[in-house]
């Protein structure tokens, strides 16, 4: 039986790189037997919709594996979740993994870091810089589906997290980015776009600026799930489109931005 991989690595022509490290559902037999979430709980944690965006760039990482078998946006140490307290209170597992199993995970976290660290190296040799959107979605309405959503306030509908990088470096690239996401056109309106209100970005974001802090620039775009009902799991396919079309309406002031850099 063919064994399903991983992740995805589809290298194309251009600086921008699209991830969708969280896109995935699938986990091995032995891990989904013991698994104590459901399908709904697992996939309201995971980001589906993110794989689809990753078409805006000719490269592209894409997820495969849940999130709940090995995170790869976490320290190694802490990539498989043990405690409730590692997944917003959720009781991950009716059995623990063994050793065994643990370490069969993180091989696959191992084995995608040596390959994203393989591609950036390509990307870098043929570029000189780089640019990464690390794509995820987050959850706005954890109270319950007849409850409030979160204070729009601190829940912007796209988060830009850029606290692992050199800010003040990568700035014309950030910048750029979030210039023209505010602008565009969102059904006669400008998305809610802020920096580091919900998120920072995570490890995947500080591993890329600690191993290629000057060639290579991860922006962490949070997208709120204003765009599906999380607790239902079903997406509004225009929505979807129309953040595709928002997202790959940035990749030229981007890639000008790298130019100048």
């Amino acid at each position: 039986m063919a064994i399903t991989p991983h992740c995805i690595f589809q290298r194309g022509a251009g600086p921008i790189i699209a991830a969708a490290i969280h896109n995935g559902h699938d986990t091995r037999r032995s891990i989904e037997r013991r698994l104590a979430i459901d399908e709904d709980e697992q996939r309201r944690e995971e980001d589906p919709i993110t794989g689809e965006w990753t078409q805006i760039a000719k490269t592209q990482i894409v997820g495969l594996r849940s999130r709940f078998e090995v995170d790869l946006n976490r320290p190694r140490d802490k990539a498989v979740y043990q405690r409730p307290a590692d997944a917003w209170g959720m009781k991950v597992w009716d059995t623990p993994p063994d050793p065994k199993m643990m370490e069969a995970s993180l091989r696959e976290y191992d084995q995608f870091y040596a390959d994203v660290e393989a591609l950036l190296r390509e990307k870098v040799a043929q570029h000189g810089r780089v640019v990464v959107y690390d794509l995820h979605t987050y959850n706005h309405r954890r109270d319950g589906v007849d409850a409030p959503p979160a204070d729009p306030h601190a829940n912007p509908e796209v988060n830009i997290g850029t606290g692992t990088m050199d800010r003040e470096f990568w700035a014309p690239v950030v910048d750029g980015f979030i210039a023209a996401l505010r602008g565009y056109d969102f059904h006669g309106r400008r998305l809610d776009v802020r920096e580091n209100v919900k998120f920072r970005g995570g490890y995947f974001g500080e591993w890329i600026h600690t191993t290629f802090p000057k060639q290579v620039g991860s922006i962490a775009i949070e997208f709120k799930k204003f765009f599906m009902d999380e607790w239902q799991g079903d997406p509004d396919p225009y929505e979807v489109e129309c953040i595709y079309e928002a997202l790959e309406s940035t990749v030229p002031a981007v890639e000008a931005a790298l130019e100048r850099l």
